[in-house]
């Protein structure tokens, strides 16, 4: 059975790891899928729902697997999984991570990458490492700068998990809901967000690394904005439309009354 499961949707596509009897553990045949899974669904759809099977989301790299591979002198799983989350961030699709359960490690290195996140309360996520004698080298960078330090230092020197409430509170997702509605919730995301001009998703993605990863100068992240709807306008005739359609008296997403 494959590791890797992939269900297309009208709107959007799900990939789901599936390895439950290793807690969705990423060995190296498992990351290869999911690279070529993702990079093939992102050119053909503009959002992807990552999530796991069972009680795990994702429990990290395979252990078992990397120490047979440093006893066989072969000690790359580490930079292997560094390139399979870059290559994740790479893709123009927006990734939605649905944390249905354990996600540890490089299990929240998976969380710290997607766009978006909800979180099923009862998840539990965490950066063991420290009970290994190692610092985090994926999940503990990308956690740093997503939290604040005290809460980032929380969790990786006691090694403790927190649940989906917590992660919600602290900003590690941006919803926490009750396991039995995580699927519903994660599908009202993606076609909410699948709803959306896909010139313009990727743009915004860009620019949610642009800012404040790579400029912060208020002057140039003004000019930055503006030249990122330039660019939109020049792709798509979207932005002209949705004028249209307001100038009418037709309200687009997000504006008048809560949807």
């Amino acid at each position: 059975m494959s590791s890797i499961l992939v269900e297309e949707r009208p709107d959007y596509a799900v990939l789901r790891i599936n390895r439950p009897q290793q807690r969705n553990a990423m060995n190296r045949a498992t990351r290869q899928a999911l690279t070529s899974a993702y990079a093939d669904l992102a050119g053909r759809f503009s959002v992807v729902v990552l999530t796991g099977t069972e009680q795990s989301f994702c429990s990290g790299v395979d252990l078992k697997e990397e120490l047979a591979d440093r006893q066989a002198g072969n000690d790359v799983a580490r930079q292997e999984w560094v390139a399979t989350l870059l290559s994740l961030r790479a893709q123009p699709a927006i990734l939605i991570a649905a944390v249905n359960g354990f996600a540890l490690g490089g299990g929240l290195s998976l969380i710290n990458v997607s766009d978006l996140a909800i979180a099923a309360k009862e998840a539990q996520i965490g950066m063991p490492e420290m009970g290994f004698a190692a610092y985090p080298g994926a999940a503990g960078p990308s956690t740093q700068i997503t939290l604040t330090r005290k809460r980032a230092a929380w969790m990786i020197l006691t090694a403790e998990r927190i649940d989906g409430d917590t992660a919600e509170r602290w900003g590690l997702v941006n919803r926490s809901v009750p396991l039995s509605e995580l699927e519903a919730e994660a599908d009202k995301l993606a076609r909410r967000v699948a709803g959306f001009d896909r010139t313009a998703l990727i743009a915004a993605k860009r620019a949610l690394d642009a800012v404040p990863g790579r400029m912060s100068d208020w002057t140039e992240i003004f000019d930055f904005g503006i030249d990122v709807n330039d660019r939109i306008r020049r792709d798509t005739g979207a932005q002209d439309a949705g004028i249209g359609r307001f100038s009418e008296g037709v309200r687009n997403p997000g504006q008048g009354s809560k949807e």
